[in-house]
């Protein structure tokens, strides 16, 4: 509110903007251009005011004096408020602030949370206004102005009456009548009489107007003639409704008389235009200070430049003072609680982020599990339709659902495996392997894709490294296939580079630069910084061009991370690709010896009895089709409680368990066979998912785990080979 004088006189005679100055006296004081500004504004030379504030500021950047500064920025902001501008008083009012946060508690900074309160309460954002009004006053209560206090108890009501909440603003309001009357409460406790009388009068006219006759004698004590007149305008309309025409006269009268005085006080201001907008802005509010201001025109250069002196070294003492007694304890205070309120808050930003990727993490990872179960049925039944001997014009249609199969597991794939590695459930294995062998086998795999593109592939790797490496086998090989692949798809009559070199070499370990390059299409540099995120590829056109889910780098990060790498990436439109990441690995004293494969044939699977526990009923039929085309018999129970009892009393060659069955799971009832039949192969089968691993599964008692959808190929050699490890174990 504009008309609190006395409160704001008070504060900028303690920041030395009160003392006034000839105008036309020159100085390059800071202070001193601080007291011209002031003495222009309070004059409504606003333009000149706002100059004046303006060169102080210069010189205080210039000298590099942050309290300078922020006593500027204060300075400006009153202008604009003053003049109406409220967005760029906010502005500058908060620009102080920032600067006043820096140093110790002064009656300028709470006056500048008060300003902003102001400021924000003629914009009706009552909120922010009440949040500045709170800081204000628990500023004035740290340099014990209590007074201030009381003013603020009122901004407060003042906003409760506009938010509705007439109650508390009440209770505000009759906090401050309920005062011994002092002199710097008058105008306070007139303005508080004032606002209790605009609640009451929509419902008790009577008793509105006892609030403002009550508010018109009290006012009588100050000289703020801006809330007189709206008191005593208040009054005439109160009386003129209740039909009081004399009274309302009387009071009318009054009115006039008191403004025309006003006007008459100095002719030479009317008319301006800056005057007669801030007449009508503000009410006429500080017209009789300007009798206050003439006398301070005539005072000379010298005495002016004195004051400023005495009000700089009395400012720069009583700064100093602040400083020794409030420093430690109250930036400390300060600092403690900004500590623990920004901890508090990455906290609960912590939080929410888990929760988050949690729930992320297990709805793809659900999502996945469940798309597994119906795949299984479309992949198995297009197996058996393509082994039934199907007519020539089916093939083709058969074909193209199970590649539409395959590409839909490998989508699946993808994503629990992006979730695996984002997870915390990812553990680095430490084993022996050679790295030579194991890139050969990787390129070996991707021939017929390497040759269908008319793309060559160089293995380079140095001959310094050691032949055995403790590590990660498979991760790392997760690394290479998905960033080979990526070279040769996208790499069409080219070339890809594999190099492994050796950098650096100590006693019992190496670290290794690895790349992969090609002359593929490249990848745009707008793209290169998020290619590694999830579901992120170059462009729409080269993925409905090349296909793919748009995981593979994102695995590939994260994978290199978990190794303790990071992946780095050149690469140039039209000229291919470069990934290239630095791993250190172990080394083994110990040589790795190779165990010969087994390659299982059909007659061991010929007239095996196998029981299937499984709930599913199209998972039934395939499974059961499967095992029928290699001469094995079937027996089909749908739950774990099931096939418990029916081991104890039945034997067969090997038990096909889904881990997930109702009632108790798979891996329970596993459990439970284990204690009376150690005997008996056990393999797992599952739509694996997040939480699951094969580690995990055979810790239960299982020998084996086949995942779902079921690879023929593989499916019939698991079970080849642990039937037949059985029968030569025996």
């Amino acid at each position: 509110m504009r008309y609190y004088l006395l409160l704001i006189y008070c504060f900028l005679t303690f920041s030395g903007f009160s003392q006034k100055s000839d105008p036309n006296a020159k100085a390059d004081s800071v202070t001193y251009y601080l007291e011209l500004s002031n003495f222009h504004k309070d004059n409504f030379s606003f333009e000149k005011a706002l100059s004046f504030a303006k060169k102080a500021q210069a010189l205080s950047e210039k000298n590099k004096s942050k309290k300078n500064l922020a006593d500027c920025y204060l300075a400006i902001g009153g202008i604009f408020y003053q003049l109406s501008k409220t967005d760029l008083a906010v502005e500058n009012l908060i620009r102080a602030l920032s600067i006043y946060n820096t140093l110790a508690p002064s009656p300028n900074q709470a006056y500048c949370y008060y300003s902003l309160g102001l400021s924000y309460l003629d914009k009706k954002n009552y909120n922010l206004a009440d949040n500045y009004f709170n800081k204000a006053a628990n500023e004035y209560q740290q340099i014990n102005i209590p007074d201030a206090v009381d003013l603020i108890t009122l901004q407060k009501g003042i906003i409760l009456k506009q938010k509705g909440n007439k109650e508390l603003a009440l209770k505000n309001f009759k906090t401050i009548v309920n005062k011994d009357n002092s002199d710097n409460l008058f105008e306070t406790k007139s303005e508080a009489y004032y606002q209790l009388a605009e609640i009451m009068k929509a419902q008790n006219r009577d008793g509105a107007i006892k609030y403002l006759e009550k508010a018109y004698a009290i006012s009588k004590e100050n000289t703020n003639n801006t809330q007189k007149l709206k008191i005593i305008k208040r009054l005439s309309e109160l009386h003129d409704q209740n039909n009081a025409s004399n009274q309302s006269l009387l009071y009318l009268k009054q009115f006039v008389r008191l403004r025309d005085s006003i006007m008459g006080i100095r002719n030479k201001t009317i008319g301006s235009p800056v005057y007669e907008k801030f007449i009508a802005d503000d009410q006429l509010r500080a017209i009789d200070k300007m009798n206050k201001e003439s006398s301070i025109q005539e005072k000379s250069v010298k005495f002016s430049k004195l004051i400023s002196i005495l009000s700089i070294a009395l400012i720069s003492i009583l700064s100093l003072l602040s400083l020794s007694l409030y420093k430690n304890n109250i930036i400390r205070t300060k600092t403690n609680q900004l500590l623990k309120d920004k901890n508090l808050e990455l906290e609960t930003a912590k939080e929410k982020a888990e929760k988050a990727s949690k729930a992320r993490a297990e709805f793809l990872s659900t999502v996945s599990h469940e798309l597994r179960t119906p795949l299984n049925a479309i992949n198995g039944i297009t197996h058996i339709l393509l082994e039934d001997n199907p007519k020539p014009e089916q093939m083709h249609y058969l074909n193209s659902l199970k590649f539409s199969g395959n590409y839909l597991l490998t989508f699946i794939n993808d994503i629990l495996e992006i979730n695996r590695v984002e997870s915390d459930v990812v553990e680095v294995e430490k084993i022996p392997f050679d790295l030579r062998e194991l890139l050969e086998n990787i390129l070996n795999s991707f021939t017929e894709i390497a040759n269908k593109n008319k793309t060559v592939y160089h293995l380079q790797i140095d001959e310094k490294i050691p032949s055995t490496l403790i590590g990660d086998p498979t991760k790392l090989s997760q690394v290479f296939i998905n960033l080979i692949n990526n070279a040769i798809k996208f790499t069409k009559k080219g070339d890809v580079w594999i190099s492994a070199t050796l950098v650096k070499e100590k006693a019992k370990s190496v670290k290794i630069y690895f790349e992969v390059k090609d002359t593929g299409i490249g990848i745009p540099k707008e793209k290169q910084e998020t290619i590694f995120d999830s579901f992120t590829q170059g462009s729409v056109e080269i993925n409905r061009k090349y296909g793919g889910t748009g995981l593979g780098l994102a695995i590939v990060k994260r994978l290199v991370h978990i190794l303790g790498g990071k992946i780095k990436l050149e690469s140039e439109i039209n000229k291919g690709c470069t990934f290239f990441f630095d791993l250190s690995f172990k080394v083994s004293e110990k040589k790795i010896v190779k165990k010969p494969e087994i390659v299982y044939e059909d007659s061991w699977l010929d007239g095996k009895n196998i029981l299937l526990v499984e709930d599913n009923k199209i998972n039934q039929m395939i499974t059961q089709k499967m095992l029928e085309r290699k001469n094995m018999s079937c027996f089909i129970i749908e739950n774990g409680e099931d096939a418990v009892n029916h081991l104890k009393e039945n034997k067969y060659d090997l038990v096909l368990m889904d881990v997930h069955l109702p009632g108790i799971n798979g891996t329970t009832a596993t459990a439970e066979i284990r204690k009376f039949d150690t005997e008996t192969p056990i393999v797992a089968l599952t739509a694996i998912s997040l939480d699951e691993n094969r580690e995990m599964l055979l810790s239960f008692g299982m020998n084996e785990v086949i995942t779902k959808p079921f690879n023929p190929d593989k499916f019939y050699e698991t079970i080849a080979v642990t039937i037949h490890q059985k029968t030569n174990t025996e």
